[in-house]
């Protein structure tokens, strides 16, 4: 039987990745805040989804897997991430955050900024173990 690791050396690369990922889609979420919290929040991710899609193929996971299949999957996982996260940070952070007195656009802010970290987590699973699953390895 072969030992399964949760963690491994891929994660410092899709952290780098997602600095750049996390970076782009924030610039572009706040600057398109005014469309709201679901419409910001989507455009920015589509956008960097589209960028980590390429470099977590090639440079954090080297997949070998088919162009078409990985994109699919990907956007897959990307998508159930995306709806988990912010589906989850929007009731739980407003009333942590209400209960701190935050309010107006400040409280839609933070919200956004513990979705994209909830996002990242559930991410990288997402395309570790599903998106660019390695074949033939313990991670199977």
């Amino acid at each position: 039987m072969m030992k399964y690791k949760l963690l491994d050396a891929s994660i410092p690369k899709f952290l780098l990745v997602g600095v750049g990922n996390t970076l782009l889609s924030a610039v572009l979420m706040f600057l398109l805040e005014d469309l709201g919290y679901w419409p910001s929040s989507a455009i920015a991710y589509v956008a960097g989804a589209v960028v980590s899609f390429f470099l977590n193929r090639s440079f954090t996971f080297r997949s070998h897997e088919a162009l078409v299949p990985s994109a699919v999957k990907f956007a897959v996982s990307v998508a159930l991430c995306y709806v988990a996260a912010f589906a989850i940070a929007q009731p739980i952070g407003g009333w942590i955050l209400g209960l701190l007195g935050v309010e107006g656009i400040w409280l839609e802010r933070f919200i956004k900024l513990g979705g994209m970290g909830l996002y990242t987590v559930l991410n990288y699973f997402g395309q570790r173990f599903f998106a660019f699953r390695k074949r033939g390895t313990a991670e199977e």
